[in-house]
């Protein structure tokens, strides 16, 4: 069984309502999962946000708590609902209504990596998939919704930034022909997940330290956002993914020499940001 749900790094003193968290960073790939998969263990990765918790390692010196899950997401993905159960996994699962990444393989406990790779040979036991949502989900979302209940309650609203890492295939795809992609992709679902406010604070940061940025296109935010995002009652939350091109090699899944780089751009941009929760005053005007 993979260890420990989660690591939660704190600051010394939580200065700011931001909070960040990297649900599909984990790499805690243990011998008994591996044995599971009919893949190899550089495309059992294919999927995983590789260091992007190591790239947002800033928050806690900028005064904001880092929350990272530890499983990697091949072995179950913090960004869906414990419920999306996919029927062509999961022994024991009829099928219900219509749900595209249930049905792609991505449910909670995947069926396929990256480009659509199976993961295992055959089905998996209902009492194993519940297990695996019972010692790393609920705690993970547990730690991610009591620093949510304590960031509102200290600054009044909180500002949850989700990080993740997109394939630059992903993004090029949806760029026009002659076009130049976007580098970082903001996800809100559309202004249902965070103020209006928050999001350009947001946005801003990234463009002042050189970020091409869209937002919501291609991906506008899944399971986190529109769980926990309710600008109404002071609680947002924006998915970020960023091109993993910047930072490493897909092929191999390690850094290359731009990683230090990037991650000094994006520890000014986690100041930036942390800098919009820092005192009530920002937050109030949603």
């Amino acid at each position: 069984m993979i260890n420990r749900a989660y690591d939660l790094l704190k600051p010394k003193k939580q200065e700011t309502a931001a909070v960040f968290a990297s649900p599909h960073s984990g790499r805690d790939y243990t011998n008994a999962f591996l044995g599971q998969t009919v893949l190899d263990e550089r495309t059992i990765r294919s999927s995983e946000d590789a260091f992007v918790d190591k790239l947002f390692a800033a928050a806690p010196a900028c005064g904001a708590p880092l929350l990272i899950a530890r499983a990697p997401r091949a072995w179950i993905d913090m960004n869906r609902a414990p419920d999306e159960l996919d029927p062509a996994l999961i022994e024991g699962i009829g099928r219900g209504a219509l749900n595209p990444r249930v049905s792609s393989g991505l449910g909670v406990i995947p069926r396929v990596v990256s480009g659509g790779r199976a993961i295992y040979r055959g089905k998996l036991a209902l009492a194993e998939a519940e297990r695996r949502i019972a010692t790393h989900w609920h705690p993970y979302h547990a730690a991610l919704q009591a620093l949510m209940r304590q960031t509102r309650l200290e600054f009044g609203q909180v500002l949850v930034i989700d990080c993740h890492s997109m394939p630059h295939d992903a993004i090029s795809n949806h760029t026009r022909p002659g076009g130049i992609a976007p580098e970082v992709v903001l996800g809100d679902r559309h202004g249902s997940a965070a103020g209006a406010g928050m999001m350009d604070g947001v946005e801003a940061a990234f463009i002042r330290a050189g970020f091409r940025v869209v937002r919501n296109n291609p991906f506008a935010g899944a399971y986190i956002t529109q769980a926990y995002g309710r600008p109404s009652v002071g609680q947002h939350v924006v998915q970020v993914e960023i091109d993993r091109s910047l930072y490493m090699d897909e092929a191999t899944i390690q850094p290359h020499a731009g990683f230090d780089v990037l991650r000094g751009r994006l520890a000014a941009v986690v100041e930036e940001i942390a800098e919009l929760g820092r005192t009530d005053t920002a937050l109030a005007a949603e």
